[in-house]
């Protein structure tokens, strides 16, 4: 499962993962996720939706403290309608939601909590905590690959490096992500996007049982920040546990390469493959 990464895409894959619209935005195959050639992985309709939610109603309250994904079915690589309204509105704590429609059919939903910020406010704190995991330059390059004849999918919009642990094996391990590609066609991703589209993958960083014998899916995604990241690559330290009765928890520390951002969190259903 490993290999060199190149540093750009093939020629023959696109070079974003959704094309917009108006309010409908068109996924490439970059969007697929790796269990149905019909449906996307988590990474891309969660960073659309982060998308959505730091955009809507611009206001004091700005930076996105918590943002809840909920992926209610499996959404389609189809067309899909983006919908955002603000839930409570506020000059220092604002709630707004946002939701993906497939054909009128709600498929997937957001909430985020974005509060106010003050860069005078000059708090005594303490310095922040360096590095915790190794960089990505000391960190072997491997490619996600679900097979030889998988089609193209979200993973192959990622660089993607191992800090700690192995990625075919049970355990905890450590993973970097890089976004080589916008969310939407024309547009550089923002710090929360690059988050969003890396917090998904917090259920593959680490596992509880043998990989290839048990799927771990995720109907959901917490993201909690502190600070957004600085540059372009994420790390997810993760674990994972299960219980025997199929239900379990992946807790991933979020950095980038200074130090610690946040925490994101799955809700896991198991079962065999």
């Amino acid at each position: 499962m490993t290999d060199t990464v190149p540093d750009t895409l093939p020629e023959a894959l696109p070079g974003h993962i959704f094309d917009l619209d108006g309010d409908v935005v068109h996924p490439t195959p970059l969007a697929r996720g790796p269990w149905s050639p019909n449906a996307m992985h988590g990474g891309p309709p969660a960073a659309l939706l982060a998308r959505v939610v730091e955009r809507h109603d611009p206001g004091p309250a700005t930076f996105v403290a918590r943002l809840t994904i909920d992926l209610l079915r499996p959404v389609p690589l189809a067309p899909l309608t983006v919908v955002a309204r603000t839930s409570r509105p506020g000059k220092k704590v604002q709630w707004v939601e946002a939701s993906l429609l497939a054909d009128g059919v709600e498929v997937a939903r957001a909430s985020a909590l974005r509060l106010r910020t003050a860069p005078d406010l000059g708090l005594p704190l303490p310095p922040v905590p360096g590095p915790e995991l190794p960089p990505p330059s000391a960190s072997p390059e491997f490619r996600i690959q679900f097979g030889p004849d998988a089609p193209v999918g979200f993973w192959a919009a990622m660089d993607v490096r191992q800090a700690a642990g192995s990625w075919t094996e049970p355990g905890p391990g450590a993973v970097w992500f890089r976004l080589r590609v916008p969310v939407v066609a024309g547009e550089t991703p923002t710090p929360l996007q690059r988050v969003t589209a890396a917090a998904d993958f917090g259920n593959g960083v680490s596992a509880a049982l043998a990989r290839g014998e048990y799927l771990f899916i995720n109907p959901d995604l917490s993201i909690h920040l502190h600070r957004y990241p600085a540059g372009e690559w994420i790390g997810l330290d993760a674990t994972t546990a299960a219980e025997p009765v199929g239900v379990g928890l992946a807790v991933s520390r979020l950095h980038d390469e200074q130090g610690p951002i946040g925490m994101s969190l799955q809700s896991l259903l198991v079962d065999r493959l």
